[in-house]
């Protein structure tokens, strides 16, 4: 009952921020591509069940391509463009997985119906999709977003956020962006699936502030840390070793995380100083007790970041693969 509840008031959220994103509509494709959707979610899960870890990459590159430009799928570009943003130093961990989801199912789209499903919607749908397989919220999405028509590096490079960022910092950020401080700690919700390498994390559990090699930063688990330390032992010379971002549910979406926090075991600086920090503390402390509070913050949220710099009519293009511009 209470996720019914839930799904009205998104819906309702979902129809009054249609009058405000121009062109943008939950049946866009009703018409020029009928059973979208559902091409989108076949696709989605059959990546996730050969691959269980394309749901979080997918969740990172949603947010990595929506928090810089706008959700325009200019995250994806690769060919023809040698400084776009996928190339950018922050990007370079973006797993494969992915990228290739969009691939699979922009192609099985172009055989349906050629032309017409923009990229940039296919990742907001497959998001969504992966987000409730892992458990959790399922929210209705508009439609209509087109493909961008540029892409750098830079602004990657500059819009962001780092794993080593103040509380401060991420507050400047994200305010930028038009995101509240409890809309922010709701999307930091997002680490409760995933992992982190652990070139990210290492000086928490090295040398912590240059005070000796064995010295952690004193706002993790002393038990956490030392667990760390033994799994990064060798990061310097391989630079894939990684750890989960949630060690107690890494494959569930949940409000594990939050509840991390409070023990000492959120794993990046960036998600540390959320609880360390009396702004954003009450909304840490909320959602880790109240798992539906968390799930319809996070909904709300994803919706809006969804809407965030989208580019309709001539501003952008659908095209034809997702990793090149159209060539005109």
């Amino acid at each position: 009952m209470q996720m019914q509840i839930i799904m009205l008031l998104l819906t309702a959220f979902l129809l009054i921020s249609s009058s405000s994103a121009g062109g943008l509509s939950p049946d866009y494709y009703s018409h020029s591509c009928p059973g979208a959707e559902s091409i989108v979610a076949q696709t989605v899960s059959s990546k996730q069940k050969a691959n269980p870890t394309t749901a979080a990459g997918t969740l990172r590159l949603f947010f990595h391509d929506c928090f810089v430009t706008g959700c325009d799928a200019s995250i994806l570009i690769s060919h023809g463009s040698p400084s776009s943003e996928r190339s950018s130093d922050i990007n370079l961990s973006l797993p494969g997985d992915a990228f290739d989801l969009v691939l699979r199912a922009k192609a099985a789209l172009e055989l349906r119906c050629p032309a017409q499903v923009s990229c940039a919607d296919i990742l907001t749908l497959a998001t969504r999709d992966l987000v409730s397989i892992l458990g959790g919220p399922f929210y209705p999405v508009l439609l209509g977003r087109k493909d961008s028509l540029f892409s750098r590096a830079s602004y990657a490079d500059s819009f962001l956020p780092r794993t080593n960022m103040s509380a401060s910092q991420l507050i400047r950020l994200f305010r930028t962006r038009g995101f509240s401080l409890q809309e922010m700690v709701a999307l930091a919700g997002a680490h409760t699936v995933g992992f982190s390498h652990c070139k990210e994390f290492a000086s928490r559990i090295y040398n912590y502030e240059n005070k000796g090699w064995g010295v952690v930063d004193p706002q993790l688990d002393m038990r956490f840390a030392k667990a760390l330390q033994r799994a990064c032992a060798n990061y310097l010379k391989d630079p894939t070793l990684s750890t989960f971002n949630d060690v107690m549910t890494p494959g569930r979406f949940d409000n594990v995380y939050y509840q991390n926090l409070r023990r000492g075991l959120g794993l990046l600086a960036s998600d540390s100083v959320l609880m360390a920090d009396r702004r954003t503390r009450p909304f840490v402390l909320r959602y880790a007790s109240n798992q539906t509070l968390f799930f319809e913050d996070f909904a709300k949220v994803m919706q809006k970041l969804s809407l965030y710099g989208v580019k309709t009519g001539r501003e952008g293009e659908v095209r034809r693969r997702c990793d090149s511009f159209n060539i005109v």
